[in-house]
């Protein structure tokens, strides 16, 4: 008897066919969610990756396959910037989604990042508390991606966010970025119902190849400890990531 994979790995043949997929998964996700709880809550990812995905949702193809009045919005991690700054995830999930869809602004909880970090983080605990109810918050859904050095939202390695039981969300200090980052941290990720992770490009082959490596040896790269406790694990991942990838890794 052998034990079910930790996770599933579904290689798409490039960019674009990866995004059809991640766009398929998340309306299927969205429509079973709000079918049993009347609300679809999804964690965005910030980054280059994910506003592909995002661009694709807000077009005629897709958007109205969503019931957008019962989506809830929040984000896995955010920089401590105003909602309008460049490096903002809120504003460029805003312009490539968000703002192109008939979401209503209540349904979107960004975290404040142009408050000082230590705030912005107890503020947002809050409104997860409020918002999920006692114990830690289970989102529908979670949009990942993925560091060359292996962090996943802002879980960067050897940071004091990575060491955290308790807390849904933190201001991390990140010394390498010399700034402080606000994210979820792993025990809210891993109640999660499923989690995504978009991978794309060679750059992110041989850190790919590692965190799905069986044996935990190696470095400790931080998206190794995303593990739904009660949810699924999907790496979405295009052939030009896949290089450094073993046999069994493979869909």
């Amino acid at each position: 008897m052998t034990n079910r994979p930790a996770h599933d790995v579904v290689v798409l043949p490039n960019v674009v066919a990866l995004m059809e997929a991640a766009a398929e998964r998340l309306i299927t996700r969205a429509a079973a969610a709000i079918g049993t709880s009347g609300r679809f809550i999804v964690a965005l990812a910030g980054g280059s990756t994910p506003k592909a995905l995002y661009e694709l949702l807000a077009t005629p193809r897709y958007a109205p396959r969503i019931d957008w009045s019962r989506v809830h919005v929040f984000w896995g991690d955010e920089r401590c910037v105003p909602p309008d700054h460049p490096d903002s995830n809120f504003r460029m999930a805003s312009e490539s989604l968000l703002a192109r869809v008939p979401i209503p602004p209540a349904n979107v909880h960004r975290f404040r990042g142009e408050d000082d970090p230590a705030r912005a983080a107890a503020a947002a605990e809050q409104e997860l508390r409020e918002f999920f109810g006692t114990g830690l918050p289970r989102f529908d859904l979670v949009l990942l991606g993925l560091g060359t050095d292996g962090h996943t939202a802002s879980l960067f390695p050897n940071t004091e966010a990575l060491r955290e039981t308790v807390r849904p969300v933190v201001a991390n200090w990140v010394p390498k970025l010399n700034a402080h980052r606000l994210t979820l941290t792993f025990p809210v990720l891993n109640q999660a119902a499923e989690v995504i992770f978009l991978v794309t490009g060679t750059e992110k082959a041989r850190v790919l190849g590692e965190v799905l490596r069986p044996a935990q040896d190696g470095p400790a790269y931080p998206a190794r400890s995303v593990r739904p406790t009660h949810g699924r694990l999907l790496w979405l991942v295009d052939e030009a990531a896949t290089s450094e990838l073993q046999p069994a890794g493979g869909q």
